[in-house]
């Protein structure tokens, strides 16, 4: 018998952004824990909530508004940074990188570390221009099965995006990616 760590997760991680950034609706926002006072609930989160942090949870505040029953409906596009410190370690997190509602860049000040703040652009997100199709004659589902380490998936992720491949087969990419890195 092989031993494997699953991992059962109600939240999104910053190792679900590994392939690239994922473009999310805001259904509700509910009272998280005492480490994540909120919980961020997407209509199209497969069933699991982000729980931003501070600084984001702050960035969403001052261009949004304080009041969360705006944000529903609205669109946010999330990523994995690797930059992201927790006191002086570096652990990687989940950051904002565009937010639906607003007509251009904007850079708020959030809070960086106690009692520093530093500006955060958000781009805005438009809706997304319809994109040429895939004419590389690639059969991106068969590469997907031959794919089996993290690396080849996120390879070939990154090749499918550039190649303007179907949403659905990137979809399945980014799930092919999520069980591999559960079984490690």
């Amino acid at each position: 018998m092989r031993i494997q760590i699953v991992r059962k997760t109600d939240q999104w991680n910053n190792e679900d952004f590994a392939m690239g950034s994922r473009v999310f609706t805001i259904a509700n926002v509910t009272k998280g824990k005492e480490q994540a006072p909120y919980d961020i609930q997407f209509s199209d989160g497969d069933g699991k909530c982000w729980r931003p942090s501070n600084g984001m949870l702050e960035l969403l505040m001052r261009v949004w508004g304080d009041d969360a029953a705006v944000w529903s409906g609205r669109k946010v596009e999330l990523f994995q940074d690797p930059r992201v410190k927790i006191g002086r370690d570096v652990v990687g997190g989940i950051r904002v990188r565009s937010m639906s509602h607003i007509d251009k860049p904007m850079s708020p000040l959030i809070t960086v570390s106690r009692g520093t703040k530093k500006p955060y652009t958000v781009q805005p997100l438009t809706a997304a221009p319809v994109a040429p199709t895939d004419t590389t004659g690639r059969d991106w589902l068969t590469e997907l099965d031959n794919a089996n380490t993290l690396a080849d998936i996120e390879a070939l992720g990154a090749a499918a995006k550039g190649a303007h491949v179907a949403q659905d087969i990137i979809q399945k990419m980014y799930d092919k990616h999520a069980d591999v890195k559960a079984k490690q």
